[in-house]
């Protein structure tokens, strides 16, 4: 009885110590968290509520002048106009994302398989500014795409610096991340699911819409994340290809701290930038999860 006792009593007596292990092993996990995420939030939140003295330095107030300046001034039309093209780079990548994961998941071989997804992948490890500016040296006037136009017989539209240029430039960069999770949830979709559909009589497009979508529901909302999140603060391709036209969010933010140096308006600005994504993410994560899990 004694030896019996002590075996059920030591898991207690371990757990304390399982416990300050596991904190002992979250601890470098938790400082690099707390240095460069959550330091730097904070220190973006206490600028965003203070001013700008003449020099251009902040002058800490702790006031919400900044926020009041946003949403009382033109910049939220600058933040719809950033939503808008957020939104309308996520729906392109989606439709042009899912066909191209279908057929690497369903019509390419195993072996085959990996070397069209690192071929998906390579561009993705050249420079961000060096594919921006392949795409102005083929779109630009005297670039590739308008001289075989031309040398066709045909006189083409200006192809760069417009809302168009944009979007393709937008697509183009952010089009991978919308492929690799619809690729890696349609691949371990259960091939006896669709098949099953097709004996019951569906026929494509019903078994595309009642099977294979909600099966790859957490693939889709995953894309829609990575591609939505780091395109709602892109300023590089909307000032290179649109040729600093149109104000948009990011562009708003690089302006205020490397223009015109006032760091506190610009603070505000990611602020809400950082609120907006965070609401987001987590009305996902609390309404959204469940009916991924379900399907």
């Amino acid at each position: 009885m004694p030896t019996a006792q002590l075996e059920v009593d030591s898991p207690k007596i371990e757990s304390p110590k399982r416990f300050r292990l596991g904190l002992l092993m979250l601890l470098p996990t938790g400082l690099w968290l707390t240095i460069f995420m959550l330091a730097p939030v904070a220190i973006l939140v206490v600028f965003s509520l203070g001013s700008r003295d003449s020099l251009g330095h902040v002058v800490l107030a702790f006031r919400p002048d900044n926020y009041v300046r946003f949403f009382e001034g033109p910049y939220l039309l600058t933040l719809f106009r950033s939503l808008t093209l957020a939104t309308t780079t996520t729906i392109a990548c989606l439709l042009l994302g899912f066909p191209c994961a279908m057929w690497l998941a369903f019509s390419v071989s195993p072996k085959k398989q990996q070397l069209f997804v690192t071929l998906l992948t390579v561009p993705l490890w050249i420079s961000f500014l060096l594919r921006i500016y392949a795409w102005i040296t083929i779109l630009r006037p005297t670039g590739i795409l308008p001289s075989v136009f031309r040398s066709m017989g045909f006189d083409p539209p200006p192809m760069l610096y417009n809302q168009g240029a944009i979007l393709l430039g937008m697509v183009y960069n952010y089009l991978p991340y919308m492929i690799l999770p619809l690729y890696s949830t349609l691949e371990k979709l259960d091939r006896r699911l669709l098949e099953a559909s097709r004996d019951l009589g569906a026929d494509s497009w019903t078994t595309f819409c009642r099977v294979m979508v909600p099966m790859s529901t957490r693939g889709i909302v995953a894309g829609i994340i990575m591609v939505f999140v780091p395109s709602l603060g892109d300023y590089i391709t909307p000032e290179l290809m649109g040729g600093a036209k149109t104000m948009y969010i990011g562009s708003l933010i690089q302006n205020q701290f490397l223009v015109v140096h006032d760091w506190a308006f610009g603070s505000a600005v990611s602020t809400i930038l950082l609120a907006l994504v965070g609401v987001g993410i987590w009305v996902y994560l609390k309404y959204g999860e469940g009916d991924v899990q379900r399907h």
